[in-house]
């Protein structure tokens, strides 16, 4: 084995009567036979309008300012975000990356409705697997749906390297999967993972691939976590070659354990960093901290790699099954403005007035803030769930 190192609606229950009564025997036996309430949900039909052509490039585009519709949940509003999301909470003085709106060239997308989506997943499970940021996108999915849900009638559980967040009334879960990597390594657990050699094991999946199986959608993501970390004992190999090798090792596991008929798999492409602002205003020396606004025109930073993404198109359409390529790496690039920075935790955290002073230091320009970015990510996920609804209109 080779071994790498980088771094509803509410349930209505109506009972009718003819006014009779029969012995006592019997009236005791429909009062015990009413309690059990039956759901009258009905199915949520898509429109035409809920799909987006063939020739609609979401990922090419550029942000509107919409602080009517934006954001469409709260930090208030939603208790399932964790403090590395929270940025007003921890103190970020504005909202204004919370309130702008992705407009794709010569389309739209769809507008975002949690009762569809939850009609999509009744009796499903979606899951996002990946790291940090594949957390953060599920955390965005989970705020986005969950306050159309009574009560009462949803749950939240953390396992180990897992959470899941589970709509009772559809049978439906929405799932994380720590998986940094996708291959095996030995910083796979879902909190104690900060070491100082990283040993990923290029051709090793089957652990994981357990907890992936029977999935019926899949949600993949892997960038960050392989563009750190060195090793003098072990050998290693060039990133993109590496890079390669584990998304080789998951192919051949989707190619042996999906089952194209019931199951869909998209893969996320990379999230970009924004760490060296002199990339969009020449002459400075900072980096994401105190920017408030999108960069505006052609930009591509150092914080994505072409190579990276021309490596998992390769992969993707070597694939003998579908996988859904979700790009959402140009519209990211525009987002200078949106990412944490002093205002999230470190090493789960919360940053020190001292550390805050000193962003030069201690910003993460690599996480984003929620409500932000990561929702419109869902979005164009949503969308393309949305073409594959079978109560299309």
């Amino acid at each position: 084995m080779y071994m790498y190192t980088l771094l509803r609606k509410s349930v209505s229950c109506s009972f009718v009567f003819n006014g009779i009564f029969f012995f006592i025997i019997l009236l005791n036996h429909i009062r015990k036979s009413t309690k059990k309430c039956i759901s009258t949900r009905r199915p949520v039909f898509a429109s035409s309008k809920d799909q987006i052509g063939e020739s609609c490039n979401v990922s090419g585009g550029k942000w509107i300012w919409d602080n009517k519709t934006y954001p469409v949940y709260t930090e208030e509003s939603c208790p399932y975000l964790s403090n590395q999301t929270c940025c007003q909470r921890n103190g970020r003085p504005d909202s204004f990356h919370q309130k702008w709106r992705w407009q794709p060239d010569g389309c739209n997308l769809p507008w975002f409705d949690p009762l569809k989506l939850l009609d999509i997943l009744s009796g499903k499970r979606l899951m996002f697997i990946g790291d940090s940021i594949q957390r953060g996108q599920f955390e965005s999915m989970v705020c986005m749906v969950q306050s159309v849900i009574p009560e009462g009638k949803k749950s939240f559980q953390t396992i180990p390297t897992m959470e899941i967040f589970k709509a009772e009334e559809y049978n439906a879960s929405i799932e994380f999967y720590w998986a940094p990597f996708i291959v095996e390594s030995i910083s796979d657990h879902a909190t104690n993972h900060t070491v100082l050699k990283r040993l990923v094991y290029l051709d090793s999946i089957t652990n994981q691939g357990k907890s992936w199986q029977g999935v019926d959608m899949l949600v993949f993501e892997s960038y960050a976590w392989w563009i750190h970390g060195s090793s003098d004992d072990i050998k290693e190999y060039n990133v993109t070659t590496a890079y390669r090798w584990a998304l080789e090792t998951w192919a051949n596991w989707l190619e042996s354990n999906i089952n194209p008929l019931t199951q869909k798999v998209y893969f996320m492409s990379m999230s970009p960093k924004h760490l060296r602002s002199w990339e969009w205003k020449p002459g400075s020396n900072e980096n994401c901290f105190n920017e408030s606004y999108p960069i505006q025109g052609s930009y591509w930073g150092t914080g994505s790699s072409f190579t990276i993404m021309k490596i998992i198109q390769d992969i993707l359409q070597e694939l003998k099954i579908d996988v859904t390529f979700l790009n959402i790496t140009q519209m990211s690039e525009y987002r200078k403005d949106a990412h944490t920075s002093v205002y999230g935790e470190r090493r789960g955290i919360p940053l020190t007035k001292e550390q805050r002073a000193d962003p030069k230091k201690f910003a993460d320009c690599m996480h984003w803030c929620l409500p932000g970015v990561p929702d419109t990510w869902n979005e164009i996920l949503y969308a393309h769930l949305l073409q594959n609804h079978r109560n299309f209109l």
